[in-house]
């Protein structure tokens, strides 16, 4: 979050002039991400759709993105700490926004100012929340979750309902929403949703007079209709990655990752590359820098691992991926040259790799990938690959 704009910069260039003299850059389809709320707003039936950008938005850019997810139909934002709130009001947000993580008393103030809704975990932030909403004459919603299995964040049963009754008596405060989070969402098994569920019913039949209900994120949304209630929590779908072990609508990826080979230099038999030298050349080989590191969030442990696409093809990474650069061999591929594109994450031509193909070479889930990201790396929204907005690179 806290990306800094500049939709009017480059605004009707097409991407491949926007980035001619990039380094390296991250493209997100707008129109893939309309595409896909679209996709999951029908296959949720009635349950509104509640687009999940914490962190940055999964690396997309919550600032350019949620404005577009907005416009294209999301019944309301999540986040998970409140100053991720405030800078999706900067960002020109008008829809509700529920913080879904810890909130101090301290942050009632400017989470009441910013029109947030807080998940409350406690009395003191209640009274503390409801002070604030007098003294701006407003009343403010919050929501109360359960912990009903996974033992992070929430109240056990008896003490949710406890509190949420003592938050009914305050004034110039609206208990709106009840909510629990799935443990084993996207695993083969997910049974122990079941259990989940049962302590949710239990509370939401303690609690009949609290109207909103949300306890899906993607995987469960997709997976168990009974858990969809009022609204889903959908994050990694809408950037068109479904979970693993998890079927779905049809939706596209909306990130792409590419870089320009900084050189092309030849390594003879015997020789290794970059730190340790743990690639070394079996023949007269030649490698490609790609300029993009674990700075930029690309997993050091994708050396002799991962792969990109050049020209179409698929060319494995040599040697340890450093802070700002790594090694691929191009060997087999004729004509690769300084200033070729060399996509990390997306298509090119008839061969594509996606996060999820990073974070199997990776040792991780794609969440991580992505989210990984970072704001050194310029962030080009476009439609149909005429760009709408710049997320200029953050040192």
């Amino acid at each position: 979050m806290g990306e800094h704009l500049t939709p009017t910069a480059i605004a009707h260039e097409s991407l491949v002039q926007a980035t001619t003299n990039q380094n390296a850059w991250i493209e997100i389809d707008l129109a893939a991400a309309a595409g896909n709320v679209r996709s999951l707003k029908q296959a949720m039936g009635g349950s509104e759709l509640i687009a999940v950008v914490k962190a940055n938005a999964y690396g997309a850019g919550a600032a350019a993105l949620a404005p577009a997810l907005e416009q294209a139909g999301v019944a309301r934002f999540a986040v998970v700490w409140p100053h991720e709130g405030y800078m999706l009001r900067q960002a020109g947000v008008a829809l509700p926004i529920l913080v879904l993580g810890h909130a101090f008393p301290a942050d009632a103030v400017p989470a009441v100012r910013s029109r947030l809704t807080l998940t409350c975990h406690s009395l003191e932030l209640g009274e503390a929340i409801s002070r604030a909403a007098a003294n701006a004459g407003v009343t403010a919603k919050v929501h109360v979750k359960v912990d009903t299995g996974l033992h992070r964040f929430g109240l056990e049963l008896d003490a949710a309902v406890a509190l949420a009754e003592e938050l009914r008596n305050l004034p110039h405060i609206e208990v709106e929403g009840l909510t629990t989070h799935m443990a084993n969402a996207d695993e083969a098994d997910d049974s122990f949703a079941d259990e989940q569920h049962r302590i949710f019913r239990l509370a939401a039949q303690r609690l009949p007079w609290i109207p909103y209900r949300h306890t899906a994120n993607s995987a469960t949304a997709l997976r168990r209709e009974e858990l969809r209630y009022s609204g889903v929590r959908v994050g990694l779908a809408l950037h068109g990655v479904i979970p693993p072990n998890t079927g779905g609508p049809v939706v596209a990826p909306i990130l792409s990752l590419r870089a320009r080979v900084a050189r092309v230099t030849a390594v003879e038999p015997g020789e290794g590359v970059s730190y340790g030298l743990t690639w070394r050349a079996t023949a007269p080989s030649r490698v490609a820098l790609i300029p993009v590191g674990y700075a930029d969030g690309w997993r050091r442990g994708l050396g002799n691992e991962g792969s990109v696409l050049i020209h179409g093809k698929r060319c494995p990474m040599v040697g340890r991926v450093c802070m700002d650069q790594f090694l691929v061999d191009v060997t087999s591929l004729e004509g690769v040259a300084e200033g070729d594109v060399a996509t990390l994450i997306g298509s090119d031509g008839n061969n594509s790799i996606s996060a999820s193909d990073v974070a199997l070479a990776a040792g991780t889930i794609s969440w991580d990938v992505l989210a990984s990201l970072q704001a050194r790396l310029p962030r080009f929204y476009h439609r149909a690959g005429a760009v709408e907005a710049l997320a200029p690179p953050m040192w």
